[in-house]
């Protein structure tokens, strides 16, 4: 491997901080961040509207909204590669492209969205999971949304079940199980800086 040219992916329960801590690795180490970026390109990309994008990203598919665009089929909206299978297939297959594409282009870190998967076969992908105790992630959820505790469990327990859904669907595989993962960290114990110092420090030695 060239000197650094790592890909890092990075998936992350709900309310663990793994975005920020994604951000702050991009950061510091002067490479492309990806998180929601993707569903613009993937849109861009694919022809594909990007409200269905957004509307169903990472969790199970609204096919009723996806019905009710069908209509653009005329008007060029949508990519004709993608209108002969179901809607959660589309999607994943555009973000999967983007995905590929962005991983070909060099180092960066790309948060979520079965990256880790997508890019399994190329040996610069360094995958990170973050994840956190449960009780920290309701009180972060609380703290950042202003929400109550029972909002702020209810929502965390439903973006978990949506992500690993998403990713037991597409991987095959079960989100979160530490074998397919090169790093695993606890963001309750520790800030994002030191999180994302970690990272860093742990990806330059693999990537030696």
């Amino acid at each position: 491997m060239d000197r650094f040219n790592a890909i890092i992916t990075i998936s992350r329960q709900y309310g663990s901080y793994g975005k920020e801590i994604g951000e702050k690795v991009a950061k510091n180490l002067n490479i492309p961040y990806y998180d929601k970026e993707i569903l613009n390109l993937a849109a861009k990309e694919s022809g594909i509207c990007k409200e269905l994008f957004i509307q169903n990203d990472e969790k199970p598919t609204n096919s009723l909204l996806f019905s009710m665009v069908t209509g653009m089929r005329g008007m060029g909206e949508l990519n004709s590669v993608y209108m002969d299978m179901p809607l959660n297939h589309k999607l994943f297959l555009a973000q999967f492209d983007t995905i590929k594409r962005i991983g070909s282009q060099g180092p960066c870190v790309i948060v979520g969205r079965c990256a880790d998967y997508v890019l399994k076969e190329n040996p610069n992908t360094f995958r990170v999971f973050i994840y956190g105790d449960f009780e920290t992630r309701v009180q972060n959820i609380i703290n950042d949304f202003k929400l109550d505790y029972k909002q702020a469990k209810e929502v965390a327990q439903k973006k978990d079940r949506q992500r690993s859904s998403y990713y037991s669907y597409f991987a095959g595989e079960d989100w979160g199980k530490k074998e397919n993962y090169d790093l695993c960290i606890n963001s309750s114990r520790i800030t994002t800086d030191f999180a994302a110092k970690i990272i860093q420090d742990y990806v330059q030695v693999w990537n030696k």
